[in-house]
């Protein structure tokens, strides 16, 4: 008589996934998939004995935490269960490559996936139907990504906000219902509003008693001062960084600007959205130039923080090197020498080696004496300014012509519209409907390029230039450039020049009008910070487009004697 053959129960594990909140609510949704999964181990005789469950998570990578830890599960010596159900494969992945790689991995320890509604066997030709069925669900995922992407896309060319949290200093407001889908477009929070507009303020004048602050120090002060984030949490580094470098606050919101892997997308794919300004546009410009010029990338962070006045602008004329320090008898004593000439002796260049102490002096003064009086910079600024007065004068004709092509086709609409009362016109007609949209978006799109023509000449007619704005620049600048051992010092002569050449008997001092416009142009009046100044100009452009501006040599005594000679 034979014994009977014992069997061993099977040990199950399901595993649950959705990808969105809305596919939840409906046919394959967590409960639902829970039921089959565990209808379908009673019936085939699996004991139940985990169930992961993966909300809000897509299957087209395996960045996912019940994912990963039902993996290492499975993986595990022993295992602590023999199969892992699903409700289907692409319920696990959507990727066919990813797909039999964990199929594998879980197989070499002894561990199958199933699916509830796609059963297979385990013999070639179901391996076979089992990947080809996974390539049609990786088909199918980004046939999905794309035509939802196509209808964002089209959503914010309609000017409405794409359901994402929109970033401090806006809210969502529902714009248009359309059926049982509400419309949104952001606008401004006046809750937080004054919060993003102070993170600029600080990163482009300070806070009155320092000059502009880097994102560390406005953390730094935002929580020192009990200015809390929107969820009332504290300011840190990153939160504040992106902020600063986020052009939605300027009133331009770029939708679909970065794809996988944060690459930025080509120009035909992504969609700008206008949205309520919160920061001027020259001051988010000033900002950007200021964090690029601090950026330890960009410039040595010694260039940056450094004690020393002409580090990063001071260059050799003999042979266009830097310049560095040298110091003497202990470092009681500092000097600017020729960086190819330490490197490489006098084969490779002969330069010079000034005392650093007279060289600043040298640089401080003449710009003081030379260039900060009030007719001086009035002459310097003549040509920026009837730059900008040419620039004026066409962006105005440029408005007259947009108006007069809006109000073209606004009154070409209206002898249609007259044309379909009086019936000569049908209504029905596809040509006829074509025409009016055309007209319709000719006109709409006229007006508001107008508008956003007259906003960006009205920022620019509040930067003309006064005398007393003249007058107290100069004051403020020549007070502030003398400030010892400061941050100022360095940060005000670099808006004044950005580059300086040491020759034989004369330096040379060099700086951009534009540059100077854009910071008288910044905070002018008295007692006020010179505006948005860099730290740091890692190279200088030989270009001629900044107009240098020449001033008369004059005689200063160094040793060995060097004349001083500003062009800008």
């Amino acid at each position: 008589m034979n014994a009977p053959v014992s069997t061993i129960q099977q040990r199950a594990a399901l595993y649950l996934r959705v990808s969105t909140a809305r596919q939840a609510e409906h046919a394959v949704s967590l409960p639902d998939q829970q039921r089959q999964g565990e209808a379908y181990c009673e019936a085939r005789g699996y004991q139940l004995v985990e169930t992961f469950i993966e909300p809000g998570a897509t299957a087209t990578n395996d960045r996912r935490p019940e994912f990963q830890r039902m993996i290492e599960a499975g993986t595990s010596k022993p295992a602590p269960f023999d199969v892992v159900v699903v409700h289907s494969f692409s319920r696990f992945f959507r990727d066919h490559f990813e797909l039999e790689f964990y199929i594998r991995k879980l197989a070499k320890n002894g561990v199958r996936l199933v699916s509830i509604t796609q059963e297979m066997g385990d013999d070639p030709m179901h391996n076979m139907m089992r990947q080809i069925m996974a390539l049609f669900d990786e088909y199918q995922s980004k046939e999905t990504a794309k035509h939802v992407l196509r209808a964002m896309r089209e959503n914010a060319r309609q000017g409405f906000w794409n359901g994402s949290l929109p970033p401090i200093g806006y809210r969502t407001v529902v714009a248009e219902q359309r059926g049982a889908k509400a419309k949104k477009k952001i606008e401004i929070d006046p809750l937080h509003a004054d919060t993003v507009r102070r993170i600029f303020s600080l990163a482009s004048q300070g806070d009155g008693t320092n000059g502009p602050m880097g994102v560390k120090a406005i953390a730094t002060w935002l929580n020192a001062n009990g200015i809390t984030t929107r969820d009332g949490g504290r300011w840190g580094v990153g939160a504040v960084h992106q902020i600063l470098t986020r052009s939605t606050y300027t009133g331009r919101h770029e939708f679909n600007r970065t794809g996988k892997g944060r690459k930025r997308n080509p120009a035909s794919e992504i969609v700008v959205v206008d949205v309520p300004a919160l920061i001027d546009q020259a001051i988010f410009d000033a900002v950007q130039a200021r964090m690029k010029a601090r950026n330890p990338r960009v410039a040595p962070p010694q260039v940056v923080g450094g004690p020393t006045l002409l580090t990063g602008l001071i260059h050799c004329a003999k042979c266009g090197g830097a310049m560095t320090i040298r110091t003497g008898k202990g470092g009681r004593y500092r000097y600017y020498t020729c960086s190819t000439k330490a490197r490489q002796g006098v084969t490779g260049c002969t330069g010079m080696t000034v005392p650093m102490e007279k060289l600043d002096d040298l640089v401080a003064g003449h710009l003081e004496d030379r260039l900060l009086q009030p007719q001086r910079l009035e002459t310097i600024l003549t040509s920026v300014l009837d730059r900008r007065e040419e620039r004026t004068t066409r962006k105005r004709a440029h408005i007259a012509e947009l108006n007069k092509r809006a109000t073209e086709a606004d009154q070409r609409l209206k002898r249609l519209f007259d044309a379909i009362e009086s019936g000569i016109a049908d209504l029905d007609d596809a040509d006829l409907k074509d025409r009016i949209a055309t007209l319709k978006a000719t006109r709409d799109q006229a007006r508001v390029d107008a508008e956003r023509a007259i906003a960006s000449l009205d920022s620019s007619g509040r930067k003309s230039i006064t005398p007393d704005m003249l007058a107290s620049f100069a004051s403020t600048a020549r007070q502030r450039i003398r400030i010892e051992g400061g941050g100022y010092r360095r940060d005000h002569l670099r808006a004044l020049a950005q580059h300086v050449e040491v020759d034989e008997g004369e330096v040379r001092i060099i700086g951009s009008k534009s540059r100077l416009f854009e910071v008288l142009a910044g905070k002018p009046g008295p007692g006020t910070k010179l505006g948005p100044v860099p730290s740091f100009v890692p190279k200088w452009c030989t270009r001629q487009d900044s107009n240098l501006w020449p001033l008369p040599s004059e005689g200063l005594s160094l040793a060995p004697p060097i004349n001083a000679r500003s062009r800008r």
